[in-house]
């Protein structure tokens, strides 16, 4: 097996991007569009529960406190996050031994399944306790399956793309991603324009899940016209998705990977999830212009993500990093300073898109950064499981923890841990080798 990347510091300059036939193009760029259709339905599944559990918590969690509510299904929310490191493993190895193809059909019925059950689940007051224990039980399908889905899409979208342009083409990864998120929330701002608020708590919640489940099926059949991108002898090999070969010859790559994606994952979902929830119960803004605002930023960042991946192929995905873990550890806390002293909801989009702008230097280059530093053998297994393990641990707790912390009065505690794992994201940033020593020369 090869040495580790991180081992390894090559001060080479990116190889000129690679010559390809039209219609070669054509068909990696159709590759990457249908990879990322699943990715973006994945993600429009699991995040419309967050975003519409403003609504159909009193459903499941009668409780009188909508921040004990808002606690509930931020805790089932997490414990979808908890089976990521299953997911990441149970996928990766699917991926590196039998195919990314095969890997990327599953996960994206798995999340089908979840969600069509969601939306047809009875509430607490028809049969009870059985209602939250059957919410949690659909979550933690779907974070089994986005467990997966996130390292094989990386890999395979990272592999697929054009030599000279992969931070380009595999920042689409996250432009799917946030377009799943900004689609649940554009959902949700049609829905709140055609129903009112009572309509929406006791049945209309429930289209959104409907929208995804049937998303889902198309994503499944444009997932099916895909080319495998892992060869026979890498899916032969004899440690193939192997978590012993993965710790045993790349320990070092994995544990950096898990190191900058603890604060990667946290400061995301402090500035996307969490963010409608502080701008209604912080800002006390209305649900529907907190909706509005959470859009419109989302877009922005939507928008922003191939800029900034093309950028790390001129300026080196080493540089992106270092770059995003010093401005997060240097603005997060002004800007939610800001943000706390505001009573505009223009002001407030202005401050989240500054925020959402320096997220965007890990965002852009995240599979990339991750799949550069594995072999193909236990590449979506090293990117899913050291992604899964720290999204399950910082991501997913994020918004727990940041309302536990408010009801307990010490909200902005929150924002330096926050600050304090951007730090750790610059430090291990600085272990990144300047030039990755795998796909950098692959065709």
């Amino acid at each position: 097996m090869q040495p580790s990347p991180v081992t390894a510091a090559p001060t080479v300059d990116e190889p000129p991007p690679r010559s390809y036939t039209p219609q070669e193009k054509r068909h990696r760029v159709f590759a990457i569009m249908a990879a990322s259709s699943g990715n973006l339905v994945e993600w429009f599944d699991f995040y419309v529960y967050a975003f519409s559990a403003l609504y159909f918590a009193p459903a499941f969690f009668p409780k009188s406190d909508p921040t004990a509510q808002l606690l509930n299904t931020a805790g089932v929310f997490a414990a979808g996050f908890l089976m990521r490191p299953i997911g990441g493993w149970l996928f990766g190895r699917i991926a590196d031994r039998y195919g990314r193809k095969r890997s990327l059909l599953i996960s994206v019925a798995m999340m089908c399944a979840g969600s069509l059950v969601i939306a047809c689940l009875p509430t607490y007051a028809a049969i009870g306790a059985w209602a939250p224990f059957l919410l949690l039980v659909c979550r933690l399908v779907q974070g089994l399956s986005v467990g997966g889905e996130y390292g094989t899409t990386a890999t395979y979208m990272s592999e697929v793309a054009l030599r000279g342009q992969r931070g380009f083409f595999s920042s689409f990864q996250y432009v799917t991603l946030i377009g799943g998120q900004l689609l649940a929330v554009l959902v949700i701002v049609v829905l709140e324009a055609l129903f009112t608020e009572g309509e929406l708590k006791a049945w209309g919640w429930r289209i959104p899940f409907v929208i995804g489940a049937l998303s889902a099926v198309v994503a499944l059949l444009l997932r099916r016209t895909l080319h495998e991108t892992q060869t026979e002898e890498a899916r032969n090999a004899k440690e193939a998705g192997s978590i012993t070969g993965l710790l045993r010859h790349h320990k070092a790559a994995f544990f950096t990977v898990l190191g900058y994606t603890a604060g990667g994952s946290l400061i995301f979902y402090t500035f996307t999830t969490y963010m409608q929830k502080f701008l209604v119960n912080t800002l006390h803004l209305p649900i529907k212009t907190a909706s509005y605002v959470m859009t419109g930023a989302l877009f922005f960042f939507m928008c922003i993500q191939p800029l900034i991946g093309a950028l790390s192929d001129r300026i080196g995905r080493r540089n992106n990093m270092l770059l995003f873990g010093a401005l997060g550890a240097l603005t997060t806390v002004p800007i939610i300073t800001a943000l706390q002293h505001t009573a505009s909801p223009v002001m407030a989009f202005v401050l989240i898109c500054a925020a959402l702008l320096v997220v965007s230097f890990y965002t852009s280059v995240a599979g990339i950064v991750k799949a550069e530093m594995f072999p193909p053998e236990v590449r979506a297994l090293g990117v899913g499981l050291a992604y899964a393990v720290a999204n399950a641990l910082f991501g997913g707790t994020a918004e727990y923890a940041a309302l536990g912390l408010k009801t307990l009065g010490h909200e902005n505690a929150f924002y330096w841990y926050v600050t304090a794992m951007m730090v750790v994201a610059f430090l291990v940033s600085l272990r990144l080798p300047r030039q990755a020593a795998y796909l950098h020369h692959d065709h």
